[in-house]
């Protein structure tokens, strides 16, 4: 991807009307289809990147672009190296941005509409055993220092029931770990054991957790809250140890640490929830139920974990029948 500094200056050359185009085309992902502030970039800068390659080709206006330029222009990305996955998105983009400019009067017809993208290879997601899962979420119970509470570090104990809380909802609920730092102490509902989660395109949607992850959460709020809360700690769940909201880097940091003290591979928060949904339908649980629980907009992309699933019976099988 084009970063921040080079699409500025690269929307700085474009026509006076392509870029006004751009600060319209933005507006209308931010306010009219509620899209991300991250993908709001994404789309943006290969907007710009489009546009750019069309003067190139002696386009002079909107209108001017036509589907041979959609595909030079991938095919210029194809051979600078871009990956099969960034084409796969710029490409969406490029069809995201036809169609509004077609309904926009900008564009005679919509161009995008025919133009195909390669097939992102998906890798499968590596996902954990559930043992051990269970001895991730359970390790800072093991490694919480027992001299704590003799000399009172109130602090020390209070980042590892945080950490002990964070863990236990992420595999539990198997939600994003942006969506676990955005969490509110009023998005749990203890009666129920359900969490208030906002996903993306601030889509709202509540997820049940268990019983170990709720022990978790109360002795967090109980005892550990306390003691790291300040006055910038406002309402959030999750705390970081001065006091304000939990950052996803954190998260990602204390997931790796407790990880590799487990003796595990290297794994991230989205490696937990590859875990969660692979362990859900293992379980039994329907592919609608999975998708709901994990927000995805499309069942294709829970499918994958299905994938997953089989891959795991076929080792299994080859593993322990005489006849594999």
């Amino acid at each position: 991807m084009t970063g921040r500094g080079e699409t500025q200056s690269i929307l700085a050359r474009l026509p006076d009307p392509m870029r006004q185009t751009v600060d319209l085309f933005t507006r209308h992902l931010e306010r009219e289809r509620g899209r991300s502030a991250h993908t709001v970039r994404a789309y943006a800068g290969d907007v710009v990147s489009l546009l750019d390659h069309a003067t190139r080709m002696s386009c002079t206006a909107i209108e001017d672009i036509d589907l041979a330029v959609l595909r030079s222009w991938l095919a210029r990305l194809r051979t600078t190296g871009s990956a099969r996955t960034s084409l796969a998105r710029r490409a969406a983009a490029a069809r995201t941005f036809t169609a509004w400019a077609h309904r926009e009067g900008l564009l005679p017809l919509d161009v995008g509409q025919r133009l195909a993208s390669p097939k992102a290879r998906r890798d499968l997601p590596g996902v954990l055993r559930q043992d051990q899962a269970t001895a991730l979420v359970t390790a800072p119970d093991r490694r919480r220092p027992k001299t704590d509470r003799r000399t009172g570090d109130a602090e020390a104990t209070a980042v590892t029931l945080r950490d002990s809380a964070a863990l236990e909802l992420l595999y539990a609920t198997g939600i994003r770990v942006s969506e676990l730092c955005g969490l509110d102490v009023t998005d749990v509902d203890h009666g129920r054991r359900v969490v208030r989660v906002l996903g993306k395109g601030s889509k709202e949607r509540s997820v049940p957790y268990g019983v170990p992850a709720g022990r978790a959460i109360g002795a967090w709020l109980r005892h550990g809250r306390p003691a790291l809360a300040t006055g910038r700690s406002g309402s959030a769940l999750l705390l970081g140890a001065r006091g304000g909201r939990l950052q996803p880097t954190t998260v990602r940091q204390l997931v790796a640490a407790y990880a590799e003290a487990t003796g595990l591979p290297h794994l991230s928060p989205h490696g937990l929830r590859h875990s969660a949904a692979t362990h859900l339908l293992e379980g039994g649980a329907d592919l609608r139920t999975v998708q709901e629980i994990l927000g995805h907009a499309s069942l294709a992309t829970t499918q994958i974990y299905t994938h997953v699933s089989i891959e795991r019976l076929r080792a299994a099988y080859r593993q322990a029948h005489p006849r594999a």
